[in-house]
């Protein structure tokens, strides 16, 4: 008999990043960065006031509450300080799949360690811990930049729903999938690793 799978809060610790649980006392320190229009460029319903942040952290709950999702903040750890926040949705316990998504990095920390860092941290858990045997990743068929970020961390494309999402300009978005599953997961384990220390090849 299989054993359903246990998704709960949890602290992911690594050297360039700290993830931990979603709070609504996160708002003042998320707003101080995410409210930059850019970030929100390709996501359908984009975060532009703090009230906008303050709703958007009361879905991320709500949904954790009702078992959905499971999100996170991203904290520098020298300096404590927030930026960003990402999370597991699409959680389905039965069939051991989480999606990995809703990330955003304030801009300072692009280009960085940080956003490697936090999809090893949550690959590692999701596979390691959770036992899940499938992680999935989407992204706007527009956004190249993500598209090639999702294949260099080793995820597969498997295919664009069309018409998949409205945005909020009106604009119908496709969707690109893609995902690793645990048979993957040894080698996307030790490519990441590699990513991460450049000095050890």
């Amino acid at each position: 008999m299989v054993t359903e799978m246990v998704v709960g809060p949890v602290v992911l610790e690594g050297e360039h990043v700290r993830l931990e649980p979603l709070e609504e006392t996160h708002l003042a320190g998320l707003a101080t960065v995410g409210l930059d229009p850019e970030l929100w460029r390709w996501v359908p319903t984009p975060v532009r006031t703090i009230e906008e942040m303050a709703g958007y952290i009361e879905t991320a709950l709500q949904e954790q509450e009702q078992g959905k999702s499971l999100p996170f903040v991203l904290v520098e750890p020298r300096t404590g300080r927030l930026i960003g926040s990402t999370r597991y949705g699409n959680i389905d316990c039965t069939h051991r799949r989480v999606e990995i998504g809703w990330t955003w990095l304030a801009r300072e920390w692009q280009r960085t360690a940080v956003n490697t860092e936090a999809k090893y941290l949550l690959l590692k858990h999701a596979f390691e811990t959770l036992g899940c045997i499938r992680v999935e990743l989407k992204t706007d068929s527009l956004n190249e930049r993500s598209r090639a970020a999702i294949l260099r961390i080793g995820a597969r494309e498997e295919g664009i729903f069309r018409n998949h999402m409205i945005t909020a300009s009106g604009r119908i978005r496709h969707t690109v999938y893609f995902s690793c599953v645990g048979s993957e997961w040894p080698s996307v384990k030790a490519r990441l690793e590699t990513m991460l220390n450049p000095a050890e090849r």
